[in-house]
Parts: structure tokens; C-alpha cells; sequence
């Protein structure tokens, strides 16, 4: 795995001037593939489960204000209602930030959890990253095909009952921070999206008996130390393809990842769960 360099810290005006861009650039690029871009909502599934998952909405994380994570659970129930149900055609594309709009106070948004420079901090719309999390995840078990994806440059906490791999999510930034899905196949997609009372919970539905079944896995994954003092965290993931007889008929390599680690990789089993 190679080495990741030193972060170097931007002045404000360059952080703002660059978000401003960045931003420029995402307006452009919606409007130039304005025609692919999938708008079809309907509250009628369709007929076949292709994966589905949930991730619990509360967690208690050291030095984090609860109040955030309740306020997430506000700005999470308005951006569901922007995509559930939401149908995927053949050659469209999902725009996570196209479909949900910025998320501001005037459109009920809440402050919630944002990371930002490796640490966290209050921010409208906070927690939203949950859902693009799940949302990707959940992808990477279908055929369908991710064309923009980020994740943080910073692994923030040690992993505590972690039931996915390191740098499975997907982060989100409004609005050049996009999750964008493309359905190469010839079915229709609808994605289904549940604000539960503990969960967080989506679904893949497809208007076809799905021909294969999906598994993730991951390799290489490495902690290290770096030159310039820091640590790093890096892995590879790939997607596992199935025919109905469970017989594995492709392997693919879906992403490489590596961040910069905020603790130690030396911590006590004890010491790193969050409180």
C-alpha cells in the first residue's frame, strides 16, 4: 500500500474559494446530463428484493452531543421522503444530491453531526452521510454501477462491533460531494428508504427475479505508520458475483481505500469502544 503524504491545512478563503469551484463545476455537470438523471418517484414497489439493509440511527460516541443524533433522525426522515420509492431505468442515472436539494434550515434541516478536517463539528443537515452510507452499501450488492463515490480522508473511531468493512460508506458535501448510481442493466431499479424507530433501513427492489446474488469482501487491509508521524489505514474491496446454484462466477475489485488514522492503532480492546 503506498504512503499517504502529510495533510496540509488551507486557509479559509482557499477552503471557501475551492467549495465555491467545486460547487460551480457539480451546477454545470447536472445540467449536462439533466436528461439521464432518474425522477421517478411511485409508492408502489416493485415486485422483487434484490438486497436490503438497515443501520441503527443512535449511537453513543465519545464527546458527542446526543442532541445530534437526534437531530439527525429530523434531517434523515426529509431527505427519505426525496428518494424513496425513487425508480432507476435502464441508462439513468442516481444523483444523491440532485434528488435531495441543499439541505438548509428553511427546508427543516437541523444542525447534526458533520466531519470536517478529521474532526467533527455541528453543521445544517448534519448526519445525512448515513444515509448515502447505506445507500452504497447496499449497491455494491447489486449489478448496478457507481460512477462517483467519496469517502473521508480520516478514520475518526476505532472500530467497535463494526459489521462492515473499513471504508464501505459513502461521505457526502453539497454539492460537489455526490453519490452517483448509473443502471447499466435491462430492469427497472427503485430504491425504498424507512426511517424506522431504530433503524435506518433501505431496500434494492427490481422489477425482475434477480439472476445473480452479490457478497463483499474485503483484502489487503493494512494500519501503518508514516514518515511524517501519523498513521494510516487502507484496504481494498471487492464484489463477489453468484449464479443461483451459489457458484462464484466473477471477482472484482470495487475500491481502494486509505485514510489517515485520529488514534492510535495500538489502543486497548477497552480503551478504543466508544462510550
Amino acid at each position: 500500500m503506498s504512503s499517504i503524504e502529510k495533510p496540509i491545512r488551507r486557509s479559509a478563503f482557499r477552503q471557501k474559494a475551492g467549495m465555491a469551484y467545486y460547487g460551480l463545476m457539480r451546477r454545470f455537470l447536472w445540467i449536462r446530463m439533466n436528461r439521464m438523471f432518474a425522477s421517478s418517484l411511485t409508492d408502489e414497489k416493485l415486485p422483487f428484493l434484490c438486497f436490503s439493509h438497515q443501520t441503527l440511527l443512535l449511537r453513543k460516541l465519545k464527546d458527542v452531543d446526543m442532541r445530534l443524533q437526534y437531530n439527525k433522525i429530523t434531517n434523515l426522515k426529509i431527505a427519505a421522503k426525496k428518494l424513496n420509492g425513487i425508480i432507476l431505468h435502464p441508462g439513468e442515472v442516481f444523483s444523491y444530491w440532485k434528488l435531495i436539494g441543499k439541505p438548509t434550515k428553511r427546508r427543516g434541516y437541523l444542525d447534526g453531526l458533520i466531519l470536517q478536517g478529521g474532526s467533527f463539528h455541528a453543521g445544517t443537515g448534519g448526519g445525512l452521510c448515513q444515509l448515502s452510507n447505506l445507500i452504497f452499501w447496499m449497491t455494491m450488492h447489486t449489478p448496478l454501477t457507481v460512477i462517483e463515490r467519496h469517502r473521508h480522508g480520516y478514520d475518526v473511531f476505532p472500530d467497535s462491533n463494526r459489521t462492515q468493512p473499513f471504508g464501505s460508506g459513502a461521505t457526502c458535501f453539497y454539492p460537489h460531494g455526490d453519490l452517483m448510481l448509473r443502471n447499466d442493466t435491462e430492469d427497472d431499479y427503485q430504491l425504498i428508504i424507512t426511517v424506522g424507530e431504530q433503524y435506518l433501513e433501505g431496500e434494492w427492489r427490481v422489477s425482475a427475479r434477480p439472476r445473480y446474488t452479490y457478497k463483499v469482501v474485503e483484502r489487503n487491509h493494512e494500519m501503518k505508520g508514516e514518515y511524517w508521524g501519523g498513521y494510516s489505514r487502507h484496504n481494498e474491496i471487492y464484489q463477489q458475483k453468484f449464479d443461483l446454484q451459489g457458484q462464484m462466477i466473477e471477482e472484482k475489485l470495487l475500491i481502494k481505500n486509505a485514510a489517515i488514522m485520529m488514534y492510535s492503532p495500538f489502543l486497548s480492546e477497552q480503551t478504543a469502544k466508544p462510550e
